[in-house]
């Protein structure tokens, strides 16, 4: 695996390095404060923090962000061209051939009813009148 490849894996979001940053300060601010107030067991609070708390941390962020990605993607879904989502379900095996053929000749027969409503030119009022007589 070559540098360019495992650099696009590392790079943090500015959400991580916030958190990160977040959660580093408090964990020293915890163990230095332990240390003022002579508590001896002040060192256990490093390898917990930064082995377990940031870690966790950093963790949730990902999460979090997946899950916005995956919910914005799924909106983006839901606002596509129906003959596009009629063609990835068939191509997903979700619907078969006759339910395929059935649902593309139903949106295209109504897009052509639509189609030939708007070119149909509308009569002028003189032919209105022609036309009641």
């Amino acid at each position: 695996m070559s540098e360019s490849d495992t650099a696009g894996d590392t790079e943090e979001s500015p959400l991580e390095q916030i958190a990160a940053g977040v959660t580093m300060a408090l964990i020293f601010l915890v163990a230095f404060g332990l240390l003022a107030l002579d508590f001896a067991w002040f060192w256990v609070v490093f390898p917990v923090g930064f082995g377990g708390v940031l870690p966790a941390v950093i963790g949730l962020v990902r999460y979090y962000e997946q899950a916005a990605e995956r919910d914005e993607r799924d909106a983006a879904d839901d606002t596509d061209d129906p003959l596009e989502t009629l063609k990835r379900q068939y191509a997903c095996g979700e619907i078969d051939e006759a339910e395929f053929e059935r649902r593309l000749d139903g949106l295209l027969g109504s897009d052509s009813a639509a189609e030939t409503a708007v070119d149909e030119p509308t009569p002028e009022p003189a032919d209105r009148e022609t036309a009641r007589e």
